[in-house]
């Protein structure tokens, strides 16, 4: 468009709006964006333009989902039973279902594109609710970790990749092509998603067992005929209670915030290495964001041994990364990576470094008394990480905050998680306790 052109309808658009009462005031969009709304008292028809006042809200994703559910077969009576039972129970829990949207927020646009690739049943897309509730950083007690819960077995089986430095169960973009995968490889198995899903939970082994059972006694070897055990039975039922709620939110007295149909995050490319707590600040974002979106990432620095790799930022913040990345004219990491040798001990090797032993404790997670083998790796600070705050364990571990505690006599870890508000078991993965047995004299850290 020519200048004269631009000038004009900018002086139209004044000319305008000097003779049209109005009232101008501000609010947020959907998204959080700042946008002016002009109320006028002309009518629809002789109203200015809204592209020259305010910006459409973003489309919901919710429509997209709830038109691609594909499980309509119908379920037994006691099938039906459970579902009811998962219904009510979500109902009665608001909370927890907006909590767990404020998670799914980052993360289900990108998942429902993957499925919908797949042509996968969108029921798909709502799984992570029932595994972790759409949480990253989610462990269970067997083990199993990430959005997708996989446990170690099986993500090394479809390629995530588990070592000293990261845990790619916990990478939201490898995890949910992994989980595809086998649900893809597990539904051409079994015939049915209600079969897949249950193999996904139980194991396709548990599963084509008790199959061959119900043939041999020559009962049906559907999903719901199936004598599973009873968090199998439940894991379908609950999942289709989530879906019939994000369907129909209001029939439960349930209020979705709209999840935008745009992405959330964005893939950019960083240096081998680079600290973890610099690639939050250069985002401009939290650590904590920047765990939510990168927790793989185990150690203070995010090393690769290929070169150059990727890590996940708001889509927002990613020309600022790059410009910030640009403009940063001091080193990028501030950690030197240590393989101690067999027999080596933690002091002699805060001794050879010059550092104090309890700060190269605290910063490589580990207890006083170690003595390494041929495989292990050590961070070694510089001045400026001494004090540096990273991602560990699902938790954020400011290093200034940490305290001492020497364990007296009569004392558990239920008394000094008590002491300190911290949980037992943040204690225990901070220590690497292998149980929750301490001994007299026994120094442990306690992270803040």
């Amino acid at each position: 468009m020519h200048f004269k052109q631009i000038l004009g309808r900018f002086i139209a658009f004044i000319l305008i709006n000097a003779f049209i009462p109005t009232n101008v005031y501000a609010i947020t969009n959907v998204t959080g964006d700042t946008i002016v709304v002009i109320e006028d008292n002309v009518s629809e028809s002789t109203s200015i333009s809204e592209e020259l006042i305010a910006s459409e809200p973003a489309e919901s994703l919710w429509p997209k989902i709830n038109a691609g559910y594909q499980m309509h077969t119908k379920p037994s009576k006691k099938g039906l039973e459970r579902i009811k039972k998962y219904e009510e129970w979500y109902k009665k829990r608001p909370d927890y279902i907006e909590r767990m949207m404020v998670r799914a927020n980052k993360y289900l646009y990108f998942v429902y594109q993957e499925v919908e690739k797949r042509n996968m049943p969108m029921e798909i897309a709502l799984l992570p609710m029932i595994e972790s509730a759409y949480n990253p950083l989610a462990k269970s007690k067997a083990k199993a970790v990430g959005m997708w819960q996989f446990i170690p077995s099986t993500g090394r089986l479809y390629g995530l990749q588990q070592d000293w430095w990261r845990d790619e169960r916990q990478n939201v973009v490898e995890s949910t092509d992994s989980a595809l995968d086998y649900l893809e490889r597990l539904y051409e198995e079994f015939g049915t998603w209600e079969l897949a899903l249950a193999a996904y939970n139980a194991g396709e082994g548990r599963v084509g067992r008790t199959q061959k059972k119900n043939k041999r006694n020559k009962k049906g070897t559907d999903f719901y005929s199936l004598n599973l055990p009873m968090e199998t039975r439940n894991y379908v039922p609950k999942l289709l209670a989530i879906r019939n709620i994000m369907q129909n939110p209001a029939k439960y007295g349930i209020t979705l915030k709209d999840i935008p149909y745009k992405p959330y995050f964005e893939s950019v490319e960083v240096p081998d290495e680079i600290d973890t707590e610099l690639a939050a600040r250069l985002a401009e974002i939290s650590l904590e964001e920047f765990d939510l979106l990168n927790a793989e990432h185990k150690r203070p620095i995010m090393k690769s041994v290929e070169g150059a790799h990727s890590i996940l930022l708001p889509v927002n913040s990613v020309t600022t990364f790059n410009k910030n990345l640009f403009a940063h004219d001091q080193p990028i990491s501030s950690w030197k990576v240590y393989k101690p040798k067999k027999g080596e001990t933690l002091k002699h090797v805060a001794k050879k470094f010059n550092i104090d032993w309890r700060v190269l404790a605290k910063v490589n997670q580990l207890r006083s008394q170690k003595r390494f083998g041929k495989r292990n790796i050590l961070l070694i600070p510089n001045t400026n990480a001494i004090g540096t705050s990273f991602p560990s364990n699902g938790g954020i571990i400011d290093y200034h905050t940490i305290i001492t505690h020497r364990v007296k006599s009569g004392e558990t870890l239920s008394h000094i998680s008590s002491r300190y508000k911290v949980s037992v078991r943040a204690i225990m993965e901070f220590n690497e306790l292998p149980s929750s047995k301490i001994i007299i004299g026994d120094i442990l850290d306690i992270p803040k």
